[in-house]
Parts: structure tokens; C-alpha cells; sequence
């Protein structure tokens, strides 16, 4: 059933439209990347004593007699939507720079704009990756605000927020970025000490250089690593090679990802968009059919139902 041929992600969203075009070649390309040695695993009992039923498109386990979809057990799981439909939405979404919203997805694709929402959402969670090597050498780390401007909030909002300090009605992000290398990126729920340092020292190696503003929460990094701040109040933003542009760069284009492409993003999905926008930084190196090929080899294990999303379940 699998060929090793079917690895080879497409090149332009043209030859995915034409390549996935067929089930059994959809079929094929995820299993093959699902199970590199070319044999189904049953999800109920791991058996690899699989055999697919070609003419239900299904795989059937000859150990525990469960039968079983590629979409089992990933990302697409009790999903009605074909797969062709599933993987033009991932490349859309992989390799379109600001990112794409779900009314384009609704309409490229002929799904309703509900529809085009949850599938995004459930490939954001492929995007996200799981713990990689402690960063090293030089780091700039960062905190940042994402909410509505003052002008689209509601007058008690509003009114708080010309009050405080800017960030009333936002949620804070956090971000470190290794110069040259990769960014990690998310959603925090304060600015203490506790969290701020606890997210360096569990993302930078020991030793290594940080660079951040001169927020008191960073005070006390010099006793485990080379620390250099940049004073933002009094307008220093570069001292050598001491700043933090690099991270604030990402800011930027998350922001503009945010507020160009989304409009407005509500607190409780917000580490999903950032979860998007780190994925397409830290591969930005890689091409469109190389970003394509890791987010559809993220796919398995990851499950997020519709309740999930919207709140009534909080456990994923």
C-alpha cells in the first residue's frame, strides 16, 4: 500500500491541488509518514498485524479485528472533511507569510467559515513543537503585550486601561530568541521574577550571554549567566552588541500577523497564533514543501475536539 515515493512532499500549492486530488494518494502520503517502515500500527493494541481493506480505504488489525482510518489517532481524527481538503489548508496555512485567515480557508477550499476555524486551529496544534536543545552563546529575552487598541475596547475598558500602564485588557507574552538560531514564544500570566527567570533557565543553557531591558524581574540572571541590559527608559536601545532587536523583530511580526491577517484573537487561543508565528520563524529557513512535510509529520498524537476549543473541556 505505502511507497517510500510519496515522502516527497509537492513544491507548489498547484501540484498539491492535483496530487491530493485522489484518496488513495492522500492515504498513502500520510500513512508513509505516519509509520516510516511501511506497516500500519493498530491504535488499539499496537499490533502491527495490519491489513488495508482497499475497497473501504481502511486498515483492519488481524490481532484484536479493530478497524481503523489514517486519520486515527492525529489531528484529523472524526473529522468529515476529505483529506484533500485537510492538506490544501495545511500548505495554505504553512507557507502563506502573514498567515491565512479562516474566511480564505472557507473559501478556497468550500467549507463553511466554523468549519475553516476548527481546521485551523487543529493544524496550529501540529505547528507546535515540543521541547528542543537549551539554547546557547548569545540570548535576548523579552516580554510583550497582545490585545485590542484602546479605540475598539469597551468604555469601561477603556477607561482602565488610559489609567494603567498600557497593558490592562492584554496578555503577556514572553519570548527568548537565540541569535542565529531558533525563537521560543508564550503566553504567560504575569511578569514576576518567578516566571520571567524560570522560562530562561529552563530554555538557556547555564553560562550563556542573556540580553534583556532593564525590567526588575530579569535582576539576579548574572548569577547563572552573563547578563547585559539595554535601558529603554532613557533611550539607550543599542550598546555595542548588547540589545534586544532580534526578539522585538518577532514582535513585530507577530503583531502584524495578529492584527493584519486576524483582526483580533481571543486570550484563551492566543498561544495557538503565537504557536503558528514561532513554527514560521524558527522555519523560515526551510521551503514551502520542507515546512509542509514537518507540519504534516507533527500530525499524530494531537488531538483537539470542538469543545476543547471553545472552553467546555480545559484537559489537552
Amino acid at each position: 500500500m505505502m511507497n517510500k515515493d510519496n515522502h516527497l512532499a509537492p513544491k507548489t500549492l498547484q501540484e498539491a491541488i492535483k496530487l491530493f486530488s485522489d484518496d488513495l494518494v492522500c492515504i498513502n502520503f500520510i500513512a508513509s509518514l505516519r509509520w516510516s517502515d511501511g506497516i500500519a500500527v493498530c491504535p488499539r493494541c499496537q499490533s502491527k498485524r495490519t491489513s488495508f481493506l482497499q475497497t473501504r480505504k481502511i486498515w483492519k488489525c488481524l490481532d484484536c479485528k479493530k478497524q481503523f482510518s489514517v486519520k486515527v489517532g492525529t489531528i484529523f481524527e472524526d473529522s468529515p472533511i476529505g483529506l484533500d481538503k485537510w492538506l490544501c489548508a495545511i500548505w495554505l496555512i504553512t507557507n502563506c507569510k502573514n498567515g491565512v485567515s479562516s474566511y480564505e480557508i472557507h473559501r478556497a477550499i468550500g467549507v463553511t467559515q466554523k468549519t475553516a476555524w476548527f481546521m485551523l486551529h487543529r493544524i496550529r496544534v501540529a505547528m507546535q513543537t515540543g521541547s528542543f536543545e537549551k539554547m546557547s552563546g548569545t540570548v535576548e529575552a523579552d516580554e510583550t503585550f497582545v490585545g485590542g487598541k484602546a479605540k475598539n475596547m469597551h468604555k469601561s475598558k477603556r477607561e482602565k486601561k488610559i489609567q494603567g500602564r498600557g497593558s490592562v485588557g492584554k496578555t503577556a507574552v514572553m519570548g527568548i530568541l537565540e541569535r542565529k538560531g531558533k525563537v521560543h514564544a508564550k503566553v504567560i500570566t504575569d511578569l514576576t521574577q518567578e516566571t520571567l527567570q524560570g522560562e530562561i533557565k529552563e530554555r538557556v543553557k547555564v553560562g550563556s550571554k542573556v540580553y534583556t531591558d532593564e525590567w526588575r524581574s530579569y535582576q539576579g540572571l548574572s548569577d547563572e549567566y552573563i547578563h547585559e541590559v539595554v535601558c529603554h527608559s532613557i533611550e539607550e536601545y543599542v550598546r555595542g552588541n548588547v540589545h534586544t532587536n532580534g526578539i522585538e523583530n518577532f514582535w513585530t511580526l507577530l503583531k502584524r500577523t495578529i492584527s493584519g491577517t486576524y483582526v483580533s484573537v481571543e486570550p484563551f487561543h492566543l498561544n495557538k497564533y503565537v504557536a503558528e508565528q514561532t513554527f514560521r520563524y524558527n522555519e523560515r529557513k526551510d521551503n514551502d514543501k520542507g515546512r509542509f512535510h514537518k507540519v504534516v509529520s507533527g500530525i499524530s498524537g494531537k488531538r483537539l475536539t470542538y469543545e476543547q476549543l471553545i472552553g467546555y473541556e480545559t484537559s489537552f
